[in-house]
């Protein structure tokens, strides 16, 4: 089956986040027994405009705001991975009025790998995830890998002659790639790159061979025949790109229970009175259902993940255990600047 081209990721992004709230509210869902605020809620992005967590934050936030009747403020607080908005929403007392959109980076990875981090996984309240896509692996056209066995392969008869990219070091790219290698016993050098443009490029140079990846900005250049996709991380194959196998699917028994996703949800400060989560985790459940939503969704190479609060708090738990023992085995410690 020939792979559909995709349009660019920037357009992606800015076509979901530009959904009007008319497309993606049914009027019949605007209920009025729920709880509801009695002010202006604020949706806090612990990253830059522009991204899929800034997408995901503006999305609820058109939303709930007719739901709820109160205006909905998204504040971007990017820097030290994640972990400076979200260590603001930890320190508040929960009413319903602030909400997080939290992704991998600073609700998973940042309590195994930062020594300073100003927070707790039990200062948080998971409400809902939202949506989830893999990471990808890919190869430069100059060797001749296109398939994970392959791979095998190439590093048990070449090695130390191979390495891989990723957009930084306790990322979940490169994550991704230490927990495949530690899996599979083998060895490849890992190059740290500042961010995953600077890693694509790198790869596209043929600078490294191997790159590990968000299933974003990638795709695009796989598309082209810029580089050869390997394998998806996640169990299942991905919507846009289904001839790409995912990492179970590749016949290496010591990957049958890979699984590495990039996935964005809510959350309130933990103290949040239950009528509220449960409010919010309803509105999120009606948002994820709604037709634009599903599209703009399905565009961004992404699938709706809704759950309840105790689904998705026993899936961060098992997903911050995941990655404790992936950096244990690195030994990887870092600082929150």
């Amino acid at each position: 089956m020939p792979i559909t081209r995709l349009v660019t990721r920037r357009r992606l992004l800015t076509g979901a986040a530009a959904l009007s709230t008319a497309a993606i509210l049914p009027r019949a869902s605007l209920g009025s027994g729920e709880w509801k605020p009695t002010e202006t809620v604020r949706v806090i992005v612990p990253a830059a405009a522009g991204g899929s967590t800034d997408v995901m934050g503006r999305m609820l936030a058109a939303h709930l705001q007719p739901v709820w009747g109160q205006s909905i403020v998204v504040e971007n607080r990017s820097g030290g991975g994640g972990t400076i908005g979200v260590a603001e929403v930890a320190r508040l007392k929960g009413d319903g009025h602030t909400i997080l959109i939290g992704n991998p980076g600073p609700n998973a990875i940042a309590y195994s790998i930062f020594k300073n981090l100003p927070y707790k996984i039990d200062q948080l309240q998971p409400v809902s995830n939202m949506i989830k896509l893999p990471n990808i692996m890919c190869a430069h056209p100059s060797v001749p890998i296109k398939t994970i066995p392959e791979l095998i392969a190439y590093i048990k008869t070449n090695p130390d002659k191979l390495n891989y990219a990723s957009s930084g070091v306790g990322q979940s790219p490169h994550l991704t790639g230490a927990w495949w290698l530690q899996l599979t016993g083998l060895k490849m050098q890992h190059v740290p790159f500042r961010g995953a443009g600077p890693a694509l490029q790198a790869a596209l140079a043929g600078d490294v061979q191997i790159l590990c990846d968000n299933l974003y900005p990638s795709l695009p250049q796989v598309l082209d025949g810029k580089l050869n996709a390997l394998a998806v991380t996640t169990p299942e194959r991905n919507a846009q790109c289904p001839n790409v196998p995912s990492m179970r699917e590749t016949g290496v028994p010591e990957l049958k229970n890979f699984d590495v996703s990039t996935w964005f949800g809510a959350f309130y400060p933990k103290s949040t009175p239950t009528e509220a989560v449960t409010a919010l985790n309803a509105q999120i459940k009606v948002l994820l259902a709604t037709d634009a939503a599903k599209k703009s969704i399905a565009a961004m190479g992404a699938v709706p993940d809704y759950g309840t609060p105790a689904q998705y708090q026993t899936f961060i738990e098992a997903e911050a255990l995941k990655f404790k023992g992936i950096i244990d085995k690195e030994g990887l410690q870092m600082e929150v600047k």
